[in-house]
C-alpha cells in the first residue's frame, strides 16, 4: 500500500505520523511531501521512504497513491500560514485516495462529534486508521 503523508511548516505532524506508520506496518511505502524544504527534511529523517517539496509535488503524488494522510489543514487553502495553496488544497480533495486527516485547534475548524484530544492521540488513530486500510 502506498501511503503520501503531506505536512508543512517545520513538518513535526508528519515526523511523527511516519514514524508511527513505521513502527506499526514496516511494509508501507511511505512518500513524504512538505510544503516546505524543512518538512520534507523532518518526515525523510523520521524515514520516509522518498520526498518531495512543493505544489507540483503534491499534485503529482495525489493522483499516485493509496492513502493521503497529514494535518486537516491540507484541504484548507491557505492554511499552514499560507503554506496550502487553491491547487494542493483541490490535488487532496480530489483525489481518489483514501484521506486520513488530523484535526488541529489551530486551523480554526470545529469538526462536530470528535472529541477533543490530544494531538498524540489523533496520530494513533490516523495509524491505526491508515493500518486498517490494507
Amino acid at each position: 500500500m502506498k501511503v503520501l503523508v503531506i505536512d508543512g511548516q517545520g513538518g513535526g505532524v508528519g515526523r511523527v505520523l511516519v514514524e508511527q506508520l513505521k513502527t506499526a506496518r514496516p511494509d508501507l511505502e511511505i512518500t513524504a511531501v512538505g510544503t516546505n524544504a524543512l518538512a520534507t527534511a523532518a518526515m525523510l529523517k523520521a524515514g520516509a521512504g522518498a520526498g518531495a517539496t512543493g505544489e507540483n509535488a503534491v499534485k503529482y503524488n495525489c493522483a499516485r497513491t493509496d492513502v493521503i494522510a497529514g494535518p486537516i489543514g491540507l484541504i484548507f487553502p491557505n492554511s499552514l500560514l499560507g503554506e496550502i495553496t487553491v491547487q494542493m488544497a483541490a490535488a487532496v480533495s480530489c483525489s481518489d485516495a483514501h484521506k486520513v486527516l488530523i484535526p488541529h485547534a489551530k486551523f480554526h475548524a470545529k469538526i462536530v462529534g470528535l472529541q477533543e484530544k490530544p494531538l498524540s492521540q489523533y496520530i494513533a488513530e490516523a495509524v491505526d486508521a491508515i493500518c486498517a486500510l490494507g
